[in-house]
């Protein structure tokens, strides 16, 4: 898998903070700008050109979550979905280039994506939509008008949508890897809108999400129901990203606590002994989940034994931009100083 365009733009991103409740943006604000060594610029200018080079693959209907490849919609969603990853492409190579090319293609992108697409709710299939709203930020400015109307649109019927619990048909889902997502989601959404009063439900899902999800040592329930590292993982990297959108605007969600004292750094630090190599997991073994042995079954790569470390890689970039003391790591895992680790794509999470 190529090097992930959102780690590779938040290593160039100098970024002007805003103060609390600064309107509009996610991560990248009109006063963010990105510095990236020439050589740098290769792996997403190339990836910008090729994805100006095709039309998009926008689709009304996405789904991924709960199946395998080549099943039902499986393998059309997958493609599709490279597109959320393209519209950051492009919005990047706009922001460092200027090149009209990449603001034409932006435009087609979204154009395309918002005429077709709305909200689902299901937070699997729509994970990758935080792509979606990050290339937003870096190219959204300079789109026409009818174009922005949508997508406020669109980000208000996300984040309230999920911040409502919409859709929600598996009530493990409330407290388990799939409400990390929707409040990933919904803050995304609501910090873009620059809606106070979406802002403050946001943060208020986030904190109880900390309740619901994380015990006091700073393990999570999908760690005790699935037996395995995989879904701490999956449980922590939208966490972070909300907490990212938070301190881009002045606010402090990585070091709010539950009840029980643990937080999101304190599930980093529960993490890191295993990130670190220091400790061995064998995945799924005790699992709850039925579909955990289907997917075992099937040889699904990270389904059965021991837990790759190198897969927390683009938590622990996440975690470096909210605490400088994970950098370290997050240079062992991935391996290169400029942040560029694989993001993961659709891969049928289930609960």
């Amino acid at each position: 898998m190529r090097r992930g365009v959102l780690a590779l733009a938040l290593g160039f991103w100098m970024a002007g903070l805003g103060p609390a409740g600064a309107q509009g943006f996610a991560f990248f604000g009109p006063q963010s700008h990105f510095a990236p060594p020439a050589a740098d610029r290769a792996p997403f200018l190339l990836s910008a050109d090729q994805a100006a080079a095709r039309p998009p693959r926008a689709r009304a209907t996405l789904h991924v979550e709960g199946t395998l490849p080549h099943q039902g919609i499986y393998d059309e969603s997958f493609e599709s979905l490279k597109d959320m990853e393209a519209m950051l492409d492009l919005g990047l190579a706009w922001r460092v280039t200027g090149k009209d090319l990449y603001l034409k293609a932006c435009r087609a992108y979204y154009g395309a994506w918002l005429s077709v697409y709305h909200p689902s709710f299901n937070p699997i299939d729509e994970t990758r939509f935080d792509s979606f709203i990050l290339g937003w930020d870096l190219a959204g400015a300079s789109m026409e008008e009818p174009t922005r109307k949508k997508m406020r649109d669109f980000l208000k019927d996300m984040a309230e949508g999920y911040l409502a619990g919409k859709n929600i048909t598996m009530e493990g889902t409330r407290t388990n890897n799939w409400q990390s997502h929707r409040v990933k989601l919904a803050a995304l959404a609501a910090f873009a809108l620059g809606d106070p009063g979406l802002i403050s439900r946001a943060e208020a899902a986030y904190q109880k999400q900390l309740e619901v999800n994380l015990n006091a040592d700073g393990s999570t329930i999908d760690y005790a129901e699935r037996d395995a590292i995989h879904y701490t993982v999956y449980d922590l990297e939208p966490l972070a990203m909300a907490a990212l959108a938070a301190k881009a605007h002045g606010q402090d969600w990585y070091h709010l606590k539950n009840t029980r004292g643990a937080s999101l750094e304190k599930a980093l630090e529960w993490l890191a002994p295993y990130a670190a190599g220091k400790k061995g997991h064998v995945e799924f073994v005790h699992s709850t989940v039925a579909f955990d042995a289907k997917r075992r079954e099937a040889g699904v790569k990270g389904f059965s034994g021991n837990w790759d470390p190198g897969t927390s890689a683009y938590l622990y970039q996440l975690a470096a931009r909210l605490d400088a003391r994970w950098a370290p790591l997050a240079r062992k895992l991935g391996g290169e100083p400029d942040w560029s680790v694989g993001y993961p794509i659709g891969s049928g999470e289930r609960l």
